[in-house]
């Protein structure tokens, strides 16, 4: 718990601009009103079973199609706790380290500084947002602790960005991934949908182009939204105390600790994974061959190789277990949820809402609206889509709109919820010590300029990709 900061008898500061004022003043009102991220899982759960009886399901099968349904997720719940485990041991890696310390020392005031953690952020959430979280906190330690009168509670917002506006239009979009990995669709899905190659996602020219003005407008409104120094509140106001998180590894003390503390092993354990990644790579194609698996398997030998030491990089992967917590137990509970759709009629119910209430043209609009409001409680990319896929992609083809622009779609829109839940946040929280509450205010800004941007972006897009029949074989 952080000490409350009494700011009442502070003048208001004619130097703080409107937007700032705004988020200032969001995020005083989100201090009382912002529950805990699993609260939003186990209202999801109630909501879909309640809706399953009401379009006619008998109670006991929606029992068993949630029971039956809570394991069906255990591959990707695995997939994506690896994600948040390769992107902690590359960012804290001691080569990594002189890395952040240089970034540190560029910006020269508080404003361009926390505009230069939200760049840092979206950029970089775009090769994996586990990644991005990591590394942007620690930039975020560095740099307060070198420019003065940084606003601690923007800054730590800005490095949440990129979880919040484009890592699903990146490397890391569970959706886009698992389309593209034939082995992670289930068989209802694949039915439906077939495998989607990443060539039709997220390396469309319309979706890069899509990251890049969304990258520009969050950088902005990260600089607006900053706090003059006056009006900051600061780490030391909020009682933020640092310790490093580069972990000494020791030197062995044992003949039997030899090993971990050299590396000799990681010397020999990186070529078999870099030789096994050539391979894939070169038989496969770099695009074909990007799936979750072969995501993680980088990160993780990657990490390994800048650890350099089995014993430091095993500290490292101990040091992100808790960041999974929420993964680990969550994700059974959305697997319920796409039982209890999937496995009853209100799929196939929900598609035909979405074909009665849409039009080739106004469907990117609803869906991008549709699976925003619905990531309020299921704040996860990939199992969200699990849930969403079946019936979005089933209207889809009846509409003819192209499925590669739908899972962009979906990835442009699922991340703006990301902005006000704090569910992802919890990574970054335990590396700053501070609390998404005192983040949502900052963050909320972004969301209500991103909101109209997106639905304009995407319902413009879809008008320049045809409609491609799914590739079942």
């Amino acid at each position: 718990m952080q000490p409350e900061v009494n700011n009442s008898s502070r003048p208001q500061n004619s130097e703080t601009g409107k937007i700032a004022r705004l988020a200032i003043s969001l995020a005083d009102w989100s201090q009382r009103w912002f529950p805990d991220a699993f609260i939003f899982a186990l209202m999801a759960t109630i909501i879909v079973f309640l809706a399953g009886l009401l379009i006619g399901e008998g109670p006991a099968n929606l029992v068993n199609d949630f029971g039956n349904g809570f394991w069906e997720l255990s591959t990707f719940t695995l997939q994506m706790a690896m994600i948040i485990i390769g992107g902690y041991v590359v960012a804290s890696s001691g080569a990594i380290a002189p890395i952040i310390r240089w970034l540190a020392t560029i910006p020269r005031t508080p404003r361009a500084a926390i505009a230069f953690v939200a760049l840092v952020s979206t950029t970089s959430s775009l090769l994996s947002w586990g990644f991005s979280l990591i590394f942007s906190a620690l930039l975020v330690r560095q740099i307060v602790q070198k420019v003065d009168g940084v606003d601690y509670r923007a800054a730590s917002a800005a490095a949440y960005l990129g979880v919040g506006t484009v890592w699903a239009l990146g490397l890391s979009s569970s959706a886009a991934l698992m389309m593209a990995t034939r082995g992670s669709l289930p068989p209802a899905l694949l039915k439906i949908s077939g495998p989607i190659p990443l060539t039709a996602t997220i390396f469309t020219w319309q979706s890069l182009i899509t990251a890049v003005v969304l990258i520009a407008t969050s950088v902005s409104v990260a600089y607006l939204s900053a706090p003059a120094s006056s009006a900051a509140k600061t780490a030391n106001m909020l009682g933020v105390k640092f310790q490093s998180t580069v972990l000494n590894s020791g030197t062995s003390q044992k003949p039997g600790e030899w090993l971990e503390h050299n590396g000799l092993l990681t010397i020999l354990i990186c070529t078999l994974g870099f030789s096994y990644l050539g391979k894939v790579f070169y038989t496969r194609g770099v695009l074909a061959a990007f799936d979750l698996n072969t995501y993680n398997f980088l990160f993780i030998i990657l990490g390994l190789l800048l650890h350099w030491k089995p014993g430091s990089f095993v500290r490292s992967v101990s040091a992100s277990v808790p960041a999974t917590a929420g993964v680990l137990i969550q994700f059974p509970f959305y697997a319920g949820i796409f039982g209890i759709i999937t496995k009853s009629s209100m799929s196939s119910r929900l598609a035909d809402f979405f074909v009665r209430i849409s039009t080739h043209n106004t469907y990117p609009v609803v869906i991008a609206i549709y699976s925003a409001t619905l990531g309020l409680f299921v704040p996860s990319g990939g199992s969200k889509w699990v849930i969403e896929a079946p019936y979005v992609l089933g209207a889809a083809n009846q509409l003819h709109v192209n499925l590669g622009w739908v899972v962009q779609i979906y990835n442009a829109a699922e991340a703006l919820p990301n902005l006000i839940n704090p569910f992802w946040m919890l990574p970054l929280i335990g590396l700053l010590h501070i609390r998404a509450r005192d983040m949502v205010g900052f963050t909320a800004v972004q969301l209500l300029v991103n909101v109209p941007l997106v639905l304009f972006l995407m319902w413009f897009f879809s008008r320049t990709l045809p409609y491609l029949p799914p590739a079942t074989f």
